[in-house]
């Protein structure tokens, strides 16, 4: 595994990545993106992962997040934020740091 980025989402979510030189991969739905994923997972250190399709994998993501690599991150989709991708990013800072940075607040 090497310390590259990809980006896996559906439609237009992924075109800013892109832009950002990191590897883009469309899904269409949850089997084809489990797919792809689990084929990234060998490849790509950190992958960044829509919101819409995160939340339809989260049991898949629960079993990559036991391990250190890869650092699956999920980020809100082009419909915008549903919550999802701030809720695992907390979690995961949390497991990380040993406490909550955020003391608990969110933002309004």
């Amino acid at each position: 595994m090497t310390d590259k980025m990809a980006i896996l989402g559906e439609g237009d979510s992924v075109l800013a990545f892109k832009a950002g030189g990191i590897d883009a991969y469309y899904a269409s739905d949850r089997e084809e993106a489990k797919d792809i994923l689990r084929k990234l997972a060998k490849e790509y250190a950190v992958i960044f992962i829509t919101e819409t399709l995160a939340e339809q994998m989260d049991d898949l993501l629960k079993k990559f997040n036991q391990s250190p690599y890869p650092v699956i991150l999920p980020v809100p989709s082009g419909s915008g934020e549903g919550g999802y991708a701030r809720a695992k990013m907390k979690e995961r800072m949390e497991k990380a740091l040993g406490v909550d940075i955020l003391f608990n607040r969110e933002d309004k």
